[in-house]
């Protein structure tokens, strides 16, 4: 499959490639894949891009070489705020690219090559399903240069005091540690992740599509509420759901013992 032409780069921060449906999207601001101003732009754009092109049902996020990301762009945070309305409006595109990643209508599998520090961290917990190299670590340095930043995300995935733990002190969790958490769904050699990353979206990209889209859009609109509410709230999404095409294909293929054909009606 060749990229469709609304994915078409060429991009300065990101290395893309569309296959079997799934974009492959790896963060590219070497040495150590720095949260750029130009990659929040690019990433943020391409996955609103992602969210209306059918062609493509799954995103698998990584980074370029041996790092995923290794947090704020600092070498370049003197020409990046000079003035005023530079340090909110910086602040602002960094919020939109997380939540971009959360927000996109395809499942992202997060696959954490290397270092996930700070916005790394951030760019992680904004996945929907995550997967690490053992080898690789996340954490939250902040304190040690002045700044915070990425607790709130952090929240999302480890308890209480582990957290806090790692706000205050820089502490970094290498990759055993977060499937022993139960915050990644594996943790192998790094040479075999994306072998691991691809078998899972190629796992989500077979399911129907629209199916799919209501799922994670009822997953993070439920996410903040009551029981009663998020549940009630989900029930009228299976409602939704249940008077689809694909739905009724669904049912004909588990009544028939066959793979579904879904055609995202």
């Amino acid at each position: 499959m060749t990229t469709p032409t609304d994915l078409a780069g060429p991009y300065t921060a990101l290395d893309v490639r569309i296959e079997d449906g799934i974009a492959v999207v790896l963060l590219a601001n070497p040495p150590v894949n720095a949260l750029s101003t130009e990659m929040m732009n690019e990433l943020t754009l391409l996955l609103d891009r992602i969210s209306e092109v059918s062609d493509v049902r799954a995103v698998v996020l990584s980074g370029q070489g041996k790092t995923f990301c290794a947090g704020a762009d600092l070498k370049n945070r003197a020409t990046t705020i000079r003035g005023p309305g530079d340090l909110p409006q910086h602040s602002r595109r960094t919020r939109e690219c997380f939540h971009a990643i959360r927000e996109c209508a395809k499942p992202v599998v997060g696959a954490i090559n290397g270092a996930a520090l700070g916005a790394g961290l951030a760019i992680v917990a904004s996945c929907d399903i995550l997967l690490a190299a053992s080898s690789a670590v996340v954490g939250l340095p902040e304190i040690n240069v002045g700044l915070l930043g990425g607790g709130r995300h952090g929240m999302r995935l480890f308890g209480h005091s582990r957290l806090r733990r790692m706000m205050l002190t820089g502490l970094r969790i290498d990759g055993d540690e977060l499937y022993r958490l139960g915050v990644v769904e594996a943790s192998v050699p790094a040479e075999a992740l994306m072998d691991h990353a691809m078998e899972l979206a190629r796992e989500l990209a077979s399911k129907s599509p629209l199916a799919t889209v209501l799922a994670k859009q009822t997953l993070n609109a439920i996410e903040d509420m009551s029981l009663r509410d998020g549940y009630r709230y989900e029930q009228d999404m299976t409602a939704a759901i249940a008077k689809t095409e694909d739905a009724a294909e669904a049912r004909r293929a588990f009544l028939e013992k066959r793979a579904p054909v879904f055609q995202g009606r």
